[in-house]
């Protein structure tokens, strides 16, 4: 596969096969293969044996490998099931290209900042504070 619009972290839903109309987050990108692996879909029942007396062993349900051409991104700006469109921005004097939702123009490509990251910096610059007051 030459270029895979699909990455890590994405939104995406499925648009054919088992479970089309589901909506999940993408856990894994294969781009040798063309095939991901997206949360909640395509689960598959693995058997697991014990390799020793500690371990438990039976059946394991995991997500199996679903082809890219099969998803579609669901745009956080407009909530939409949209195709991506690249662009060439300026991002500190060079020129980048940029994965964007065709129908709003929103960028796919910015990092949004959790709640866990800006919570765990807080924590980190109260410690800071604390070992300069000492």
């Amino acid at each position: 596969m030459a270029n895979c619009n699909v990455r890590k972290g994405d939104n995406v839903m499925v648009i054919a096969g088992k479970d089309k109309g589901k909506v999940g987050k993408v856990l894994k990108v294969n781009s040798a293969t063309g095939r991901i692996y997206v949360e909640g879909i395509n689960m598959v029942s693995k058997a697991k044996k014990p390799r020793n007396a500690q371990e438990q062993g039976g059946i394991i349900k995991q997500e199996g490998t679903i082809d890219v051409s099969n998803v579609m991104h669901v745009c956080p700006e407009c909530g939409a099931v949209v195709r991506v469109r690249h662009e060439l921005k300026q991002v500190g004097g060079k020129t980048k290209s940029v994965r964007v939702c065709a129908k709003c123009g929103a960028s796919l490509d910015e990092k949004k900042s959790s709640a866990k990251k800006a919570a765990k910096k807080a924590a980190r610059k109260k410690a800071e504070q604390s070992k300069a007051e000492d």
